[in-house]
């Protein structure tokens, strides 16, 4: 196959379409991430309202209100604080198991029960139930983690979701999905442990180291 002299562009023009294009990439060079960064300083959020001041904006639209308190339900006006924060208090944490009554377990101030706190039957079938109470503003995604160790080894590790809740001054109640004890010689013992519970800007509202055993049998004492 020969190649025919004069069938492509000179060599001139080739050179010209060079430059223009070297000229059209310098002129629209893509965005970078410092570009990105820098838009992002330069945005400015809006004012910040509590959820009371959200709740009297607009009062008198009555259109407005009525799709505010639609989207924020059962809101109590009476418990909706001044600030921007939610608070959220912990009141019992109850241990639910068909097999006994209800292990209804106080929280201390300090999230540290002396001693040994509960015991669990092994194998028994057992779910957590929480009464909190939420004031101020509305709390978002509310979540439960905990870790248990074993002679220092950690032996499990949970995350639940409770939920998102407005104030109000009804404590809530929240039981979490049934879990089975282990059982054998191996599971029985001691073991150490660690609940928090935190929103979701990692905001912890309780934090709680105990120790906990499993036996044969529940404690006659519970």
């Amino acid at each position: 196959m020969s190649l025919a002299v004069g069938a492509g562009p000179s060599s001139s023009n080739m050179d010209d379409k060079a430059v223009s294009a070297e000229k059209t990439t310098t002129n629209h060079r893509p965005e970078s991430d410092d570009d990105n960064e820098e838009e992002n300083r330069n945005l400015h959020l809006g004012p910040q309202y509590t959820l009371k001041e959200q709740l009297e904006k607009d009062k008198d639209d009555e259109s407005l209100r009525k799709w505010k308190e639609q989207l924020l339900g059962g809101v109590d006006i009476n418990n909706i604080g001044e600030t921007l924060e939610p608070e959220v208090k912990f009141l019992s944490v109850a241990i639910v198991s068909p097999d006994r009554e209800d292990i209804v377990l106080s929280i201390p101030a300090d999230g540290k029960p002396e001693g040994l706190w509960f015991t669990l039957k092994e194998a028994s079938h057992y779910r957590l139930k929480f009464s909190f109470q939420v004031s101020n503003n509305i709390v978002s995604g509310l979540r439960y983690t905990n870790t248990v160790w074993k002679t220092g080894v950690k032996v499990d590790s949970t995350k639940d979701m409770i939920g998102t809740f407005s104030p109000q001054l009804e404590p809530y109640t929240h039981e979490m999905p049934e879990e089975t004890a282990p059982s054998g010689f191996l599971a029985r013992g001691s073991y150490t442990a660690k609940s928090k519970f935190l929103d979701d800007d990692n905001k912890c509202y309780l934090e709680i180291n105990y120790t906990f055993d499993i036996r044969k049998d529940w404690a006659a004492t519970e």
